[in-house]
């Protein structure tokens, strides 16, 4: 069976998911992945039934995927039918307050990483900084400390070459070191490999609506360390996100107010992107229907989603024994609960095509709508699998133990999930985000950009009569439509993208889709640059009023100071001249070490300011010093040109070799990274950002889009959460 697929799909397909052999060649056509897959999951009915018709399920199967109307997460497609065989993208680990149960957890972490899965932690348990340690008399380093070691082992992974490593770290809003985690990522320089978030109390909530203080208390002794002003934190917290998006919250009692199996624990921690609220070593299978391809003749085909809400939750159950899992206790939780998480991508498009506006009530009608739908259809679903598996393991004592649902095999069956790749194998809209962009340009292997425009929007101008040749230049400017005098008003209302949407709309599609959802949903509010502290306090208030489960908030170009726009502008600079290398210098020379042996960085100025820098290897030769001798050259001559040295500090702080270093306890990533550091520490710069990643591809140089809590490319598929 073929498959129709776009120029960006097959793009993504051939970097990411499709087989090589050792040269580094494909060796499968995105065709003989869909038939590996299907083979492979439908292949799982004969441990159930000897009898089972294998090959119906795998041609049933077979046409769900072939068709696009549903996708499983990026693993399950990747790694069905191979040798490394781990079909789970998300991990919840636990970290408890003991160096034993540290490390163990973090020697899991590398092996989950080692087997392409994300993690997610509560570092809530661990003793704050500078508490007591009774084995050895001594003072605790506190919970961050842990992540910094956590975050190192995750470079490290990467740095071997396995799929990006990405972590969740939470800590209680009750915690002593609620603070210095708060504004923990502030500092660009530390936790690259995670995502943090709060978790929120309603004892917390409360407080702050009483505008009163809360407890702190110590994890290890349970006694109240001190009260604190919960507007304090609040307002903590929302300076924090707003200056760089982080730290998120996660409204943890409402969380477990849905825990399905509170007779095995509460819930403290979820995975990377926050959707997928987990106990200790379990995992979550993950899919997602194409909401774009359940719309014909303008009308959402109810059956049609019904049918693939069924054939989904046996593509997903299947997946959890085809699984091949990285610990025997993560089989062993992962079995006893059998969670999937069914969710959706294409909503946008689904609107478009409906001609419904993302930002009406219409839009919040539609999305309780297809949601309610396949909720109760995926319970169904899932009944109808227990009458002929057996119930989940550890049914007895869950929320679904009782007369009235005799059956279930799968203790939870909805989550909202990011799709950021295999929407774009999909060829639709991300997960519930609005459409990002009406046109970008897509990176082609060449090395240049082509233009890409919604295909929807090609269609209806075609029809409207408004097409033509210059379109996209129009449109790359800023990728709204919305300034557009030639395009009618009801179009524009139609093409509304996540930065045109005011945030009140982004929260009550997310609640929307919340209402039915077992799990969480993933979802970004997108800001405008100018939106005020004040803005986010009122989404992070509204998200709890209206029933979410958490709540991710990005402002656009917080993590710069440039704000870049979405391509086709041209800037004019002017032309300069670097002034000449003055006779006589002054300066220091500090030495560092690096991966490659020490670096011995000079600076040097004269009285117009610094204007020379130059480094020289411990060990002469070779193409490192070559390269060395290039950078302090090009640092020279932009420095004698006037450019700002935080400006020469970005472009090199944070670029990575594969043999990083330690010096007095920083790591050091590579020799343009160490002459970053050296310039920082000489002339005390204020510089604060982000490495460049945030913004640019590191991939492909187009542009990254923050949605559903994740980093996306749309023009190679590059994802920093996957």
């Amino acid at each position: 069976m073929s498959i129709h697929l776009s120029k960006n799909a097959r793009v993504v397909l051939e970097k990411r998911y499709l087989k090589k052999n050792r040269d580094g060649k494909i060796i499968e056509t995105p065709e003989d992945l869909i038939a590996r897959v299907a083979k492979t999951i439908a292949s799982v009915d004969k441990i159930f039934d000897p009898k089972a018709d294998v090959d119906k399920t795998g041609q049933k199967f077979l046409k769900l995927l072939s068709n696009k109307w549903f996708l499983p997460n990026s693993p399950t497609l990747m790694n069905a039918g191979r040798r490394l065989g781990q079909l789970a993208a998300c991990f919840v680990l636990p970290v408890e307050d003991s160096m034993e149960s540290i490390f163990e957890t973090l020697k899991h972490t590398a092996m989950i990483h080692k087997s392409g899965g994300g993690t997610g932690f509560s570092f809530s348990q661990v003793r704050p900084e500078k508490d007591m340690v009774l084995s050895t008399a001594g003072i605790s380093s506190g919970p961050i400390s842990f992540m910094s070691v956590f975050d190192v082992a995750t470079e490290t992974v990467k740095q071997g070459g396995a799929r990006r490593g990405a972590n969740m770290g939470i800590l209680r809003v009750d915690h002593p070191d609620i603070e210095a985690f708060i504004n923990s990522k502030n500092n660009p320089h530390i936790l690259n490999n995670f995502n943090i978030s709060v978790a929120v109390s309603k004892i917390f909530m409360d407080a702050l609506k009483k505008d009163s203080d809360y407890d702190l208390i110590n994890p290890r002794t349970g006694e109240i360390v001190k009260q604190v002003c919960a507007k304090k934190i609040f307002d903590m917290i929302v300076t924090s996100a707003w200056q760089t998006g982080e730290p998120g919250i996660i409204f943890i009692d409402r969380i477990n107010q849905d825990n399905p199996t509170p007779n095995l624990g509460k819930i403290e921690a979820t995975n990377p992107c926050g959707e997928q609220p987990l106990l200790p070593y379990e995992s979550c299978t993950l899919g997602s229907i194409n909401l774009s391809k359940m719309v014909i003749k303008n009308a959402l085909d109810l059956n049609r989603l019904k049918r693939t809400v069924h054939d989904a939750v046996h593509f997903l159950d299947n997946v959890i024994d085809a699984n091949k899992y990285p610990l025997t206790r993560i089989e062993k939780m992962s079995k006893g609960t059998r969670k999937i998480g069914l969710g959706v991508m294409g909503f946008a498009d689904m609107l478009i095509k409906m001609g419904i506006s993302y930002d009406s009530e219409k839009a919040v009608a539609q999305a309780e709508k297809v949601m309610s739908l396949i909720s109760e259809e995926s319970k169904k679903a899932s009944a109808a699998l227990a009458e002929k598996r057996g119930n989940f393991p550890y049914y007895k004592g869950s929320i679904f133990d009782k007369p009235s649902t005799p059956y279930m095999r799968n203790a939870t069956t909805t989550t909202i999930a990011p799709t950021g790749t295999i929407s774009i194998i999909a060829d639709t809209s991300s997960g519930i985000e609005p459409i990002f962009a009406v046109a970008y340009a897509r990176h082609v292997l060449d090395g240049k950009f082509l233009p890409e425009i919604h295909p929807l929007f090609i269609k209806i101008a075609r029809q409207e009569g408004f097409y033509n040749k210059k379109l996209f230049g129009e449109l790359s400017k800023t990728g709204s439509i919305q300034s557009l005098d030639f395009v009618p008003d009801h179009i524009k209302k139609l093409f509304i993208t996540s930065h045109d949407i005011s945030t009140e709309w982004h929260v009550k599609i997310q609640a929307a889709f919340q209402k039915y959802s077992d799990n969480a949903v993933s979802k970004t509010v997108n800001f405008p640059p100018d939106a005020t502290k004040e803005d986010i306090k009122k989404v992070y208030l509204s998200a709890y009023k209206s029933g979410c489960k958490g709540v991710t908030i990005y402002r656009y170009g917080s993590r710069d100071h440039q704000v870049l726009s979405l391509g086709g502008e041209e800037n004019e600079y002017a032309k300069i001249a670097p002034r000449p290398r003055p006779m006589r210098t002054h300066g220091i020379t500090e030495r560092i070490s690096t991966g490659c042996g020490k670096l011995y960085v000079t600076i040097n100025s004269d009285e117009k300011g610094m204007c020379e820098v130059f480094a020289q290897m411990g060990k002469t030769g070779g193409c490192a010093s070559s390269q060395i001798e290039a950078a302090g050259r090009l640092i020279s001559l932009a420095l004698r040109s006037g450019v700002n040295i935080d400006a020469i500090i970005k472009q090199l702080i944070g670029i990575r070799c594969p043999s990083p270093a330690w010096q007095n306890g920083r790591m050091v990533l590579s020799c343009p990274d160490a002459i970053a550091q050296v310039l920082m520490k000489v002339t005390n710069s204020n510089f604060n950002e982000t490495k460049t990643m945030h913004y640019i591809c590191p991939e492909c140089s187009g542009i990254l889009s923050h949605a559903e809590g994740c980093l996306i490319c749309h023009s190679c598929g590059f994802s920093k959460c996957s």
